[in-house]
């Protein structure tokens, strides 16, 4: 069983940035690929960046090409550096992990999620 454990949501007006992090609690954490995804209200949740095992692929939504950056660390961090941030943007983030090679960007490939973070972008 892996924990996730979200970081680093806010209030933040249009154009700021901000640096969502994610802990997982294990001691395997190579072996996971690790995706972000958020959840805007009244919508369906969307895949926003994902990692691979190695940090060697990454990919991105569309929405948020050339403004967001996913990373991983060497012990057992993710984060999303989002910058540009839009109206638009607002919405509950969640960090997700995934045995799949990847890395994966439908949410079924991922096997553990945590309770996520809300990012609220105002105008």
């Amino acid at each position: 069983q892996v924990q996730l454990v979200e970081s680093g949501g806010g209030l933040v007006q249009a154009g700021g940035s901000l640096r969502l992090s994610c802990a997982a609690s294990t001691r395997t954490f190579t072996t996971y690929a690790m995706g972000w995804f958020r959840q805007a209200p009244g919508k369906e949740r969307e895949f926003v960046a994902g990692i691979s095992q190695s940090a060697g692929i990454m990919n991105y939504a569309d929405s948020v090409k050339g403004r967001f950056t996913i990373s991983r660390d060497g012990a057992t961090n993710t984060y999303l550096q989002m910058n540009s941030l839009k109206p638009d943007d607002t919405a509950v983030y969640y960090c997700a992990a995934s045995r799949n090679l990847g890395p994966p960007v439908a949410e079924y490939n991922y096997d553990y999620w945590g309770q996520g973070t809300q990012v609220t972008v105002s105008s």
